[in-house]
């Protein structure tokens, strides 16, 4: 039996993105405990159960962007040191 999700954790997950609050899809698959794609495929399989506003794609630039804010973000351990 999986533990419940704590609000924290989701809350901690959710961006600003377009003026939007979004999750980003491979967390948010976490969070329900499946890959990304079937994620995705469930959503486009589905289209018609959410909102248009949904999912939506990023372009190069924003996925740019939010891999260089997750670089600079993430805490890394000293060379030759386990994380704690």
């Amino acid at each position: 039996m999986r533990s419940a999700i704590q609000p924290k954790s989701i809350e901690s997950q959710i961006l600003q993105l377009r003026g939007h609050r979004a999750i980003l899809s491979g967390r948010l698959a976490e969070l329900y405990g499946v890959e990304a794609k079937v994620l995705i495929q469930a959503v486009k399989r589905n289209r018609l159960r959410f909102p248009s506003d949904f999912m939506f794609q990023l372009d190069a630039t924003e996925t740019a962007s939010l891999r260089s804010q997750s670089v600079i973000l993430k805490k890394r351990p000293p060379h030759g040191r386990a994380g704690t």
